[in-house]
């Protein structure tokens, strides 16, 4: 009886908590802007547009490198510059590179750089990156991943709208490619989380200062206020570059942006459901800055909300409502969510399944990474001490 009641507590206050995450992102969600549906379409006779640099850091990327470039250099952006970054590759992936340069298409529009050596105190991607911008003078800048597709139409529309919208950095959300239905089931628990870590309409608001946006998949920002803020330089020993960036350009004082556009940006981030969790497995303990405590009790809160609510729903009387209720508004933000992603929203059934296997995967990014000492990625193994000591805020 006691076991009961205690758990009918925890049950309505987590559905509580979900009810007040996604409740407000029902309504407030439309708000963001999509570069689809707000925008007409591109005049490609148009020529006065800033001046833009596309930078490409890739590292053993030579089953995906090709395809990004080629959608990059089938951008119908005028005057485009694209510099792709060998970053100390060991698969062809320069060799392929140096192919692509050569072909006509690539002409005026393409650069390879190659990395032979990474400078003791760095990261490869944020060095990388790093020494690519530092040979462009464009107007725009953006930081992508050597997995990222765009459509021919994807610059025009975001640069024109972070001119419009007086933005200095513009993060447009990239379209999951997902097979299967565990990469689908992963794909709609990333929905439902995102209404518990972030709330996107309130962005633009500079006021909102908890509430910013860095994705590696597109990362568009002035040049001004990339040097105003140190650039890559000052990120040299940061796991989660793409997300400190966008916290340094909201806390200080610049304008952020974000918006949707379904197909602009595409991404096959890994060839499985596995892969999507060996990719996490580097980056989810340096969310938590690399403090054990604090991830393992994210991992147990994760559970809770994840599975409790489907525990009540089964219940007797009235701890029923406190897993109806929950699950109803998590089944209709996956509705919504559905128009951006394509992923039925039945997949959210799963995510008691699904948060098991992402609690599991925090727990083993954070044993694998103090048992080795460090992170490592791409052959580089970055001494947990030091990324630690110099691992910024993100919150």
């Amino acid at each position: 009886m006691i076991f009961r009641e205690i758990f009918a507590a925890l049950a309505w206050l987590i559905a509580a908590i979900w009810i007040v995450r996604v409740l407000p992102a029902l309504f407030l969600l439309p708000r963001v802007p999509d570069l689809l549906r707000d925008q007409p379409a591109p005049d490609v006779s148009a020529t006065e547009l800033p001046s833009l640099a596309v930078i490409v850091p890739a590292k053993d990327e030579v089953r995906a490198v090709g395809r990004s470039v080629a959608a990059i250099l089938a951008s119908d952006y005028p005057a485009l510059q694209t510099i792709v970054v060998d970053d100390r590759s060991t698969d062809g992936t320069g060799e392929l590179l140096n192919a692509i340069a050569a072909e006509p298409m690539a002409a005026g529009r393409l650069t390879v750089l190659h990395v032979r050596e990474l400078p003791e105190g760095w990261i490869g991607k944020p060095h990388a990156m790093a020494q690519a911008a530092a040979m462009s003078a464009s107007e725009w800048i953006l930081f992508t991943d050597a997995d990222v597709c765009f459509a021919p139409d994807t610059l025009r529309r975001a640069v024109r709208f972070a001119e419009q919208a007086t933005g200095d950095h513009l993060v447009v959300y990239p379209t999951l490619e997902l097979h299967g239905w565990a990469e689908k089931m992963l794909g709609a628990f990333f929905q439902c989380a995102s209404v518990l870590g972030g709330q996107p309409w309130k962005i633009p608001d500079p006021s909102a200062r908890r509430a910013y946006i860095g994705v590696g998949a597109f990362n568009l920002i002035r040049r001004s206020t990339y040097e105003a803020l140190g650039g890559f330089s000052a990120l040299r020993m940061e796991v989660l570059e793409d997300m400190r960036l966008g916290f340094l350009v909201k806390r200080n004082g610049f304008a952020q942006r974000v918006a949707f556009g379904r197909d602009l940006v595409r991404i096959r981030w890994a060839d499985s459901a596995a892969g999507m969790l060996r990719n996490l497995t580097k980056n989810l303990f340096a969310v938590f800055r690399f403090r054990p405590l604090n991830l393992v009790l994210a991992s147990l809160a994760l559970l809770l909300l994840c599975i409790v609510p489907f525990v009540a729903f089964v219940m007797p009387g009235v701890t029923r409502w406190a897993g109806i209720l929950p699950l109803l508004f998590l089944l209709l933000i996956n509705i919504y969510y559905r128009r951006y992603t394509g992923t039925s929203p039945l997949y959210f059934f799963l995510l008691p399944v699904a948060s098991v296997l992402l609690a599991g995967t925090m727990l083993t990014s954070a044993f694998v990474a103090i048992r080795r000492g460090g992170v490592l990625w791409r052959g580089t193994l970055y001494p947990l001490d030091e990324l630690r000591r110099r691992a910024g805020a993100l919150w």
